[in-house]
């Protein structure tokens, strides 16, 4: 059996490309990092942000530096901080709105969804 040749069969991103990843839990957020570490090398014209809520804030919150470059392309829950009673640094970017509603509008925008 041949293997496809897979850069002849996907197509090529389109510039200007936007992929949010989502990341739920502390296990998404480490798997969102690596995603966006990859994508960002392999496709740097495309724009990749992070979109965090659940216990992927508390994740992003007890440890920012472990976000790298990353850091500035993170998205947090609103809802997830206030019902937790806590606050972002101001280094850290949060939504104006849930991240549900969020990742719906990004989507009906024709941002590419990837659960990560």
């Amino acid at each position: 059996m041949s293997t496809p040749d897979w850069n002849t069969l996907l197509p090529a991103l389109r510039p200007g490309t936007r992929v949010a990843l989502h990341a739920p839990t502390a296990q998404a957020l480490a798997r969102a990092r690596g995603n966006f570490k990859n994508l960002s090398a392999a496709q740097p014209q495309a724009k990749v942000w992070i979109v965090a809520n659940a216990q992927a804030v508390q994740a992003v919150l007890d440890a920012p530096e472990e976000m790298g470059p990353a850091l500035a392309r993170v998205l947090l829950c609103p809802n997830t901080l206030k019902n937790n009673g806590q606050t972002a640094p101001d280094n850290v970017q949060v939504l104006p709105m849930g991240a549900v509603e969020a990742l719906a509008r990004m989507q009906q925008d024709g941002w590419v969804y990837i659960r990560s």
